[in-house]
C-alpha cells in the first residue's frame, strides 16, 4: 500500500509530503486532557458500564437533542472504542447470512469490509463526478431488494467531502418509507467539519418519522482532534442498543475510562476553537483546490465538508511515466506521485470510484503548497 510504503520512506528520512492523513492536525484542546487528567486523579481507573459511563451517556443524549433535534434518552446511546466499534456492534447484532446492505461509493473503506465479516453483501450504489458524489433517490430505490436491510449514509462523506442537505435526505427518506425492512445506519463522524456557511442535517433530523429504523453513528475523533482517545457513539433503538451491549461485553469491555472523562468534557464544551479550525480548512481547502482543479487534466471538485478532496485523474490514465511505465489505473499513478515525486496520498480504487485519487488537506498549508507543486510537475512529466 502507498501508505505502508510513505511511512517507510518518512521513517527513513525522505522529504515525503504526507496527504494520507484522515485526521486533524490540531492537539486535542487543553480543557479535554484537564477533564481527563482530573478523574484519572480522582481514582476513575476501575471499569465502568461497558458501553458507557452514566455521565457520558448524559452528555451525548444532551448533545443530540441540542445540535440535531434528536431523541436519543440515555438508554438508547451506545459508546464504544471507536466509531468504527460501534459500527461493527451494529451490523453484527442485525446482519444475518445473505442480508443486503446499501452503501454509496465513494464509501469509507471499512463500510464493505464491516458488511462481509458479518455475513452481509454490500451492494454499491455510484455516485460519481457528474453528481457530487450523492446517491439519487431512483438509485436508491433501483437499489432495494427483499433482502436489503441496511443503507449506510456518510455526510459529511469521507472520501469525497460530500454533504446532503435537507432536501436531498427528505427524498431519501420517502423511498425508505415505501420499504419497511429497511433501516439507515447513518455516520456523521465529520458534522462539525462544514464549510461555506453550510449547515448540518443528520438523516433522522430530516426524517424524524423514521428515527426508530434510523442509527446515528458519531464520535469526539474529528471534531476534536481525539482520533486516538478512541470514543465512538450511537443513539438507536432501545432493543439494538441492549444487543450491543450483549456484544460488547464479551469482546473489548468498557472503552479506556479516562478516553470518557475526556469525551464528556468534549460535548459539554467549549466549542469556539472549532469554528477556529473550520476555518483554518477552508483556507486550506481553497489552497488544494485552486492549485490543482483543471491543471493537467486534473479535476478537483471543492468539497462542501471534512478534511479531503477527490480528485480525477482519468486524462492521466494510459500515460508514460519517464521511466517509462506506463500509468494503467489510479494505484499506478498514486504509487507514481510517492516514488519519483514523493507525495504520498490513496488511490480511488480503495473508495469505490475510480481513477481518482484522496487527499487529505489536515496539514500545514507549507506542506500542501508543496505536495500540490510537486503534483503539478508529476502531470507535467507524462507523456
Amino acid at each position: 500500500m502507498a501508505l505502508t510504503r510513505a511511512k517507510a520512506l518518512i521513517a527513513e528520512g525522505v522529504d515525503v509530503c504526507n496527504l494520507t492523513a484522515g485526521e486533524p492536525d490540531f492537539d486535542t484542546p487543553p480543557h479535554i486532557i484537564e477533564a481527563a487528567y482530573q478523574a484519572l486523579l480522582a481514582g476513575q481507573t476501575k471499569y465502568t458500564a461497558v458501553d458507557g459511563t452514566a455521565n457520558l451517556k448524559k452528555a451525548i443524549s444532551d448533545k443530540f437533542m441540542r445540535e440535531n433535534g434528536l431523541d436519543y434518552p440515555p438508554d438508547q446511546i451506545s459508546v464504544g472504542a471507536g466509531a468504527k466499534q460501534v459500527l461493527f456492534n451494529v451490523l453484527t447484532a442485525t446482519i444475518d447470512d445473505g442480508d443486503e446492505v446499501v452503501i454509496p461509493a465513494p464509501y469509507w473503506v471499512s463500510y464493505p469490509d464491516l458488511v462481509r465479516l458479518n455475513g452481509g453483501v454490500p451492494v454499491f450504489i455510484v455516485a460519481g463526478f457528474e453528481q457530487a458524489f450523492k446517491i439519487t433517490p431512483e438509485q436508491l430505490e433501483a437499489a432495494i431488494t427483499p433482502k436489503t436491510k441496511w443503507l449506510i449514509l456518510n455526510s459529511p462523506n469521507n472520501p469525497s467531502g460530500a454533504v446532503y442537505s435537507r432536501e436531498e435526505l427528505r427524498a431519501l427518506g420517502e423511498v425508505v418509507r415505501r420499504h419497511p425492512q429497511l433501516h439507515v445506519l447513518t455516520d456523521d463522524i465529520y458534522e462539525h467539519l462544514l464549510y461555506d456557511g453550510a449547515a448540518y442535517v443528520s438523516f433522522a433530523q430530516a426524517n424524524p418519522d423514521l428515527l426508530a429504523r434510523t442509527v446515528t453513528v458519531n464520535g469526539v475523533s474529528k471534531a476534536y482532534a481525539m482520533t486516538g482517545w478512541r470514543i465512538g457513539y450511537a443513539g438507536a433503538p432501545k432493543p439494538l442498543v441492549k444487543a450491543m451491549e450483549k456484544l460488547q461485553s464479551q469482546t473489548s469491555g468498557n472503552p479506556a475510562t479516562a478516553s470518557q472523562a475526556g469525551a464528556a468534557a468534549a460535548l459539554c464544551g467549549p466549542f469556539g476553537f472549532i469554528k477556529d479550525w473550520v476555518a483554518q480548512f477552508e483556507r486550506r481547502r481553497n489552497l488544494v483546490v485552486s492549485s490543482l482543479d483543471g491543471r493537467h487534466g486534473l479535476k478537483c471538485p471543492s468539497p462542501p465538508g471534512a478534511f479531503y478532496v477527490y480528485v480525477s485523474c482519468a486524462e492521466q490514465i494510459g500515460k508514460t511515466t519517464p521511466t517509462g511505465k506506463t500509468i494503467v489505473d489510479d494505484n499506478d499513478f498514486v504509487s507514481y506521485l510517492l516514488d519519483e515525486h514523493r507525495v504520498a496520498t490513496v488511490q480511488g480504487s480503495a473508495y469505490g470510484l475510480s481513477p481518482a485519487f484522496r487527499l487529505s488537506f489536515a496539514t500545514s498549508e507549507e506542506v500542501l503548497k508543496k505536495a500540490c507543486d510537486r503534483i503539478l510537475e508529476a502531470c507535467a512529466a507524462l507523456k
